[in-house]
Parts: C-alpha cells; structure tokens; sequence
C-alpha cells in the first residue's frame, strides 16, 4: 500500500473517531467562528457542521458571554496554555437538553470544558479546541449527597435538642 493512500485511511478513521466519540469537540478561531462542530455537538444542539462552519459562537448561542469568554480564551491564545471550565464555576457553556434517563431531574447539561490551543507549525495559535465534557451524572450526585448532608445535619439537631 501507498504512503500516501494509508495517511488518508488514517486521516478518514482519525476523523471518523472525533465524530462519534462522546465528547464535544469545537474549534475556534481567533474570532471564535466556528471552524470544526463533531457529531456530539451536532446531536445536542441540532445544528449540522455545514449550518455553524465560519460563523460566530455569539451569534449562534447568544446566552454566551462574549467578554466572560474571551477573556476565558485570551491566555489559551496567548500564552498557549490550557483553560478549564467547571460545572461548578458555572453549570455550562451551551444549554443543552439533559437526555439521561437516569439523571432526569435535571433539564439541561452540565458541563466541563476545556480550551486548548492549537499550535501551528510555525508556532502560532491560530485556533484553539473546545471539549465539552457531559458532567450531568456527577453535578446530580454531588447535589443529592450534599442535600442528604443537610437532611443528616437536621436531624442531628433535632436529636440534640430532645
């Protein structure tokens, strides 16, 4: 086999990957239009890689605060270091539907996020990625132990007092 013909074979199942794995994927460039949108993104949000290509993350999800999360990327451009985002910072970045059955208290998403950049190979950072991380199981068993802590705490109180 060619070397050529296995580097697109490894290209096809690279990008095959990034569009079913169960992770958000995004990138953005410096102007925060969108550049890449996989399958997990295009599940949740309904919009097709060819209706969010080249257009502005603030035009279409305009719930996103534009200086908050420019500032949130300007030393992942800059400096070229990594970014995160916490579901307990803020529950999350895009509102999406919370679609586990388990974990069906919740009406949307939470949330992890991490923004890396994307180094050139001049070294430039052009482009940055986004990884949207579904935390929705965690936040909801993390809310249901500290409820649970509250109720123990009352009821202690309520022992001590009789």
């Amino acid at each position: 086999m060619s070397q050529s013909l296995e580097e697109l074979q490894e290209f096809h199942w690279m990008m095959d990957m990034l569009q079913s794995v169960d992770v958000g994927i995004v990138v953005l460039d410096r102007n925060c239009n969108i550049q890449i949108w996989n399958g997990f993104m295009e599940s949740h949000s309904g919009l097709l890689p060819s209706d969010v290509r080249d257009k502005s993350l603030f035009e279409l999800f305009p719930h996103i605060d534009q200086n908050w999360f420019k500032q949130k990327t300007k030393p992942v451009f800059e400096l070229k270091s990594r970014a995160f985002l916490t579901w307990e910072q803020r529950p999350y970045l895009f509102k999406f539907a919370n679609y586990r059955p388990i974990t069906g208290s919740e009406s949307f998403m939470y949330q992890n996020i991490t923004l890396s950049p994307l180094v050139s190979a001049t070294g430039k950072v052009d482009f940055i990625s986004m990884m949207i991380y579904d935390m929705t199981d965690v936040a909801v068993g993390k809310k249901q132990l500290e409820s649970l802590q509250v109720l123990m705490s009352e009821a202690q109180e309520r022992s001590q007092r009789s």
